[in-house]
């Protein structure tokens, strides 16, 4: 399968960078806005195709990560195959706009995050309205190789990248607090960062693995009277959750 992928900033890298670990990146067509010195060096370490001219006609899956503002109008200098599923991960460029563009070819929007890079995305999807079951379930399987892929409908898309667009930012934000406090009381803080981060990993694992409810889990270490507890209580009493949901609706447009 060839894989086009048109823009190559810090999300287009990303997923550059996650779909070489799974497919050889000979296979793999890339276009940048402007080519770059960085993306020049990028191309040198992973071997993919560099292109000089928007062209996408032999590629089975074109993924879009153009800047916004910029995309309506670099998107019909794209040249694509009549088979080409195109995949969008630009948010405020709709479906319709796209068919625009691309008229006779399916078209579906998703929504990546940064952790794509290692495969451990959370990528969300949504079929379009005149895409095959065929082009979408071979879109799944090329996304699925980036992390967490989940489908949803097109209205939700917006907030469900708020959520795992955003949300890694506030979790680095998270990581820096616990290390903070834990240097505070005596560790070194390339320990913190560790001990803090694979906390999170795990704690987000375990939650996948079981499907139980984040409050249960929380629940299954908040022993009566003890430190857990404590914490949790300190945690709201300083605003911790109405802080989540304070950024999660400012960064959707929504407060």
């Amino acid at each position: 399968m060839k894989i086009g992928i048109l823009g190559a900033g810090h999300m287009g890298s990303a997923m550059i960078r996650g779909l070489a670990n799974q497919y050889p990146a000979t296979n793999l067509l890339v276009k940048g806005n402007r080519i770059k010195q960085e993306l020049l060096d990028l191309q040198q370490a992973i071997g993919f195709q560099l292109l000089d001219k928007n062209d996408f006609k032999d590629v089975d899956l074109l993924i879009v990560a153009t800047p916004a503002p910029i995309t309506l109008k670099i998107l019909p200098t794209v040249q694509v195959g009549e088979k080409t599923v195109i995949v969008s991960a630009v948010q405020g460029v709709s479906e319709a706009e796209l068919k625009q563009v691309f008229p006779n070819n399916s078209v579906i929007c998703m929504i990546p995050n940064i952790p794509v890079e290692v495969n451990a995305g959370c990528i969300a999807v949504a079929s379009g309205t005149e895409t095959t079951e065929a082009d979408f379930k071979m879109a799944l399987k090329v996304l699925q190789t980036m992390g967490e892929t989940i489908v949803v409908k097109p209205e939700n898309l917006n907030i469900v990248g708020t959520v795992a667009g955003c949300g890694p930012a506030f979790v680095d934000v998270f990581l820096s607090a616990l290390s903070d406090a834990a240097v505070q009381n005596g560790l070194d803080r390339k320990t913190s960062y560790e001990i803090a981060a694979a906390m999170v990993a795990g704690s987000a694992q375990m939650a996948l693995q079981t499907g139980e409810n984040p409050a249960e889990l929380k629940d299954q270490v908040t022993s009566p009277g003890g430190s857990t507890i404590k914490g949790v209580v300190a945690l709201d009493q300083n605003g911790f959750r109405n802080a989540i949901n304070q950024a999660v609706n400012r960064a959707n447009g929504t407060d």
